[in-house]
């Protein structure tokens, strides 16, 4: 089973009781541990120890020196050697109960001896010393000295100072249970490798043990164990007619105990699961019990285990990191006292309910602070299970889990390249508007100013400034707005936008000398201080400014820096001149700028023209403006509606598409899938022998038609717009000539526009990726170009969330670079985020969900949403009534 060492309890000649801890002779064998050969006693022994060394076991056996039997022979021939109790004769120990110290147990059948005289305790030692040395030549390298803290400190540093010097490695552990801290320290630095602790008794739930673990493992390591001898067995507690329920608990208790502590013992018998107490009087090899149950094989797992796990062979820190109240105990030991000298850790999960308990991975892993890589399960005999962030472990009842980690080694750091340049000493952040990191451009209309504001500080009491800096995009010239403190270091200022157009701006801050300097000076002449050397620094201000000035200012400053040197150094004179509130805003505009910071993203603002933030939208079909009910429109017969539209106070004439209508599958009246020699079909089906989406429904007319349309359109102070839809008739031009733009099925035919179970077989889509890129996007973008410079300058899209969004950030700005009038409106019902995506990569106005708020407080909650967010910055939203689908 991997012990190291195998311990005997006393294996004396006992006295009258016949108990093993009544020694009448320690230099005899009782005779109910002789051999039937009849071998020497000292053989007897010797065999012993020698087999055990054969299998690599080490000998340990208890020493009683504190008592002896009664009946003892040195009771017989040195019955001065023995404490005296009132009435004179050899007293017998006792124990008090800690729970009423008013009941004693009374061991009659021994004697105790008297440590405390210094003659009797010399000869006691020279007794018991005898006797040490005598099994350390036999062999035995162990002692688990039994009632320690009854015996002197000062004795047993001697016993155990000449047994070790006979033999380094002699063992010695202590028991102490029950003592004070104050006798179990005492006892512990006569020189014991080890004390046994108080493990068996503990629940998991209280906090004594870990408070007592705590403060003596730095005393001595302490040895851990499930049962002890003189205690009721586990097993005898629970249900025998559950042979598995019975060993599946000792294996738990047994984990626990292991991991507890540096040392663990236990008692023979615990592996089958007796459940009788091993009787120091009556128990023998006829007390053996049939169980049905063994966990020999684990615990030789566990303990193999043991010896592998750095963290459980010394007495490191021991944290609990469950919840007291927790069934689920958790309990994390390092190899060392703090996690910061730490190498390993081991992490003990421990069901103590009678159900399956969860434990989250996520709060234990931030408990052990970070310091371990990797914990992994070492269970015996079960499957790892993985132990990460996030995740949640479900331990059965009675469940034990075994973790280890290794300290964690930090990632090697990058050389450094350069020495450090000191660089943003002045401190921007928290800078609104920003959107998306700099990400995304906010939204504007041309003439607003936009508003910026930043969190601006720095190091000291040094004066600073800040400015927002701007440029057209193109342009390679900065311009500048000044910024001002508004409270609490936060600064705003404002810059206009005089085009329609995209503009860039940041923001530089930096340490203003002139400033502080003023400041120093108008409060030290305040208080009466002399500031002749301040004028002089101020001079010397002043010129860094001059040669820092262009014309016109340069010539002023110069001006003034020589009537500065023309007057008595550090006087009066110089500092009025200094102070001249005209020369104070000179040397303000020019005055050197130190330390320098400026925020990282350029931002980007886009200055629409105004329709882009308001317009009102009038819908038709150009067809079916005739007004005949057998006579296709015409743009001429949109013409002649053109003031009614107008007086209704609309800006925008909006035209659902107008190209070539495909023949293939095409669609009839009211939508139905067959279609009449005369029917019309859907005007969202593009595409036919005349052309695709750059061609014109012959019916309405001639492209020529189309621009005297357009304006006439202008002429009424309307503009057109048209609707861009990214999908083809089976008939369209496209499909032949760039057959790579479409999804194929298996057998040749072409994939038909599908939301299913829906398939709409007049319509393809294309497709944007494989082949397509960047053939497809560059002709999409062409298209809306073509119409562009027939003069429309809106287009509402058709169903944009379901094409690509880099496709529609790099087509819109594409056209805007163009033409910066153009604008583009999603017609996107969907997923609130995806239509904000949108209308953040460039769609100027956005459809809404204003069609589906009925009620008041649906469109307060929604208008709050849109207006009030920082939507509010980039989503103009177009409200319509409904729409003909």
């Amino acid at each position: 089973m991997n012990f190291d060492w195998v311990y005997l309890n006393p294996f004396h000649e006992t006295g009258y009781s016949g108990s093993l801890y009544a020694v009448r002779d320690p230099f005899r064998l009782d005779a109910r541990f002789r051999d039937p050969d009849g071998g020497e006693d000292d053989a007897q022994l010797g065999r012993f120890v020698e087999e055990a060394r054969k299998v690599g076991l080490r000998v340990m056996t208890d020493l009683v020196i504190n008592h002896t039997a009664r009946d003892a022979h040195l009771a017989e021939q040195q019955p001065e050697l023995y404490r005296r109790d009132a009435s004179g004769g050899i007293a017998s120990p006792f124990a008090v109960d800690p729970n009423d110290p008013t009941l004693r147990t009374l061991w009659e059948d021994l004697a105790e001896l008297d440590f405390e005289m210094p003659a009797s305790r010399d000869a006691l030692l020279a007794y018991w010393d005898r006797y040490v040395a005598g099994l350390q030549a036999l062999g035995i390298a162990g002692f688990r000295c039994d009632a320690a803290y009854k015996v002197p400190a000062e004795a047993w540093r001697r016993l155990i100072g000449e047994a070790k010097t006979r033999q380094r490695d002699c063992l010695f552990a202590a028991e102490t249970l029950g003592c004070t801290f104050d006798e179990t320290k005492a006892t512990a630095d006569a020189g014991f490798d080890y004390l046994f602790n108080s493990f068996a008794w503990w629940d998991g739930a209280q906090s004594w043990a870990l408070e007592q673990y705590e403060t003596l493992r730095t005393v001595a390591p302490s040895i851990a164990f499930p049962e002890n001898h003189d205690m009721a067995r586990l097993a005898a507690g629970l249900d025998a007619d559950d042979p598995d329920g019975v060993a599946r608990a000792l294996k738990g208790r047994y984990a626990l105990a292991a991991a507890f502590s540096a040392g663990i013992l236990m008692p023979i018998g615990y592996e089958w699961g007796f459940r009788r107490e091993l009787h120091v009087v009556d128990t023998s090899p006829q007390d053996r019990e049939e169980t049905g149950v063994d966990i020999s094989a684990f615990v030789g797992a566990l303990n193999r285990l043991r010896a592998e796990l750095p963290a459980l062979n010394v007495e490191g820190a021991q944290w609990r990191l469950s919840a007291p109240d927790s069934p689920a105990l958790a309990l994390l030991r390092m190899d060392a006292g703090h996690p910061g000298a730490a190498s390993h850790a081991t992490l003990v999960l421990a069901n103590l309910g009678a159900s399956e308990q969860p434990i989250e991975a996520s709060a234990l892993l931030m408990r052990t602070g970070g310091a371990f890589a990797e914990f992994r399960d070492h269970t015996p005999g079960a499957p790892p299970i993985a132990l990460a962030p996030g995740d949640t472990l479900a331990l059965a009842a009675g469940e034990v889990r075994l973790f280890s980690a290794s300290r964690a080694v930090a990632p090697k750091a990058a050389a450094r390249s350069q020495p450090p340049g000191g660089e943003g000493r002045v401190i921007i952040e928290n800078v609104w508007p920003e959107l998306d990191g700099g990400r995304t451009p906010i939204k504007q209309v041309v003439g607003e100013v936009v508003e910026v504001w930043a969190d601006i500080f720095t190091d000291g009491h040094e004066k600073f400034d800040a400015a927002i800096i701007y440029r057209e995009a193109g342009e390679k010239a900065w311009r500048r707005a000044p910024m001002a403190f508004v409270d609490n270091d936060r600064w705003a200022g404002r810059f206009p936008r005089e085009r329609n157009a995209r503009y860039q701006y940041t923001i530089e801050a930096w340490r203003d000398p002139f400033a502080t300097w003023l400041s120093e000076v108008e409060k030290k002449r305040a208080a009466g201080v002399d500031v002749r050397l301040e004028t002089v620094e101020g001079l010397r201000i002043v010129e860094t400014a001059a040669s820092l000035a262009g014309n016109p200012d340069g010539e002023g400053l110069a001006s003034l820096v020589a009537s500065l040197k023309a007057a008595e150094e550090g006087s009066e004179t110089q500092l009025a001149l200094m102070l001249d509130p005209s020369h104070v805003a000179l040397i303000e505009r020019n005055a050197e700028r130190l330390n320098v910071s400026r925020y990282g993203p350029e931002l980007e603002v886009v200055a629409d023209r105004l329709a882009a933030r308001f317009s009102a939208w009038y819908e038709l079909f150009p067809r079916s403006q005739s007004g005949e009910p057998n006579r296709h429109g015409t743009f001429d017969d949109v013409i002649r509606r053109m003031p009614y539209v107008k007086d209704l106070g609309f800006d925008v004439l909006y035209f659902t598409p107008i190209h070539p209508i495909g023949r293939t599958n095409r669609k009839g009246k009211n939508n139905t899938l067959k279609a009449q020699p005369d029917d019309v079909g859907s005007v969202y089906a593009i595409g036919a022998e005349e052309g695709g989406h750059t061609a014109l429904h012959p019916e309405l007319g001639s492209l020529e038609d189309f621009r005297r349309m357009v304006g006439e359109a202008h002429r009424h102070g309307l503009e057109i717009a048209l609707d861009f839809a990214i999908q083809c008739s089976p008939d369209h031009p496209w499909i032949k000539e760039h057959p790579e733009w479409f999804n194929w099925r298996p057998d040749g035919s072409i994939k038909f526009a599908e939301n299913p179970p829906k398939k709409y077989e007049d319509i393809v889509n294309v497709h944007f990726y494989r082949g397509a890129l960047p053939s497809l996007w560059l002709e999409l973008r062409d298209v809306v170009l073509f119409w562009a410079a027939q003069g429309v300058k809106i287009f509402r899209v058709d169903n944009p969330h379901t094409k690509p969004i880099p496709f529609w950030e790099w087509m819109i700005r594409e056209v805007n670079d163009r033409h910066p009038d153009v604008l583009f409106l999603a017609e996107a019902f969907t997923r609130p985020k995806m239509m904000r995506k949108l209308a953040k990569v460039g769609f100027q106005q956005s459809y809404t969900y204003f069609t589906w708020r009925d009620t008041k407080a649906d469109l307060i909650a929604y208008m709050t949403e849109i207006a009030a967010s920082d939507m509010g910055e980039y989503y103009r939203p177009n409200f319509f009534a409904n729409t003909p689908d």
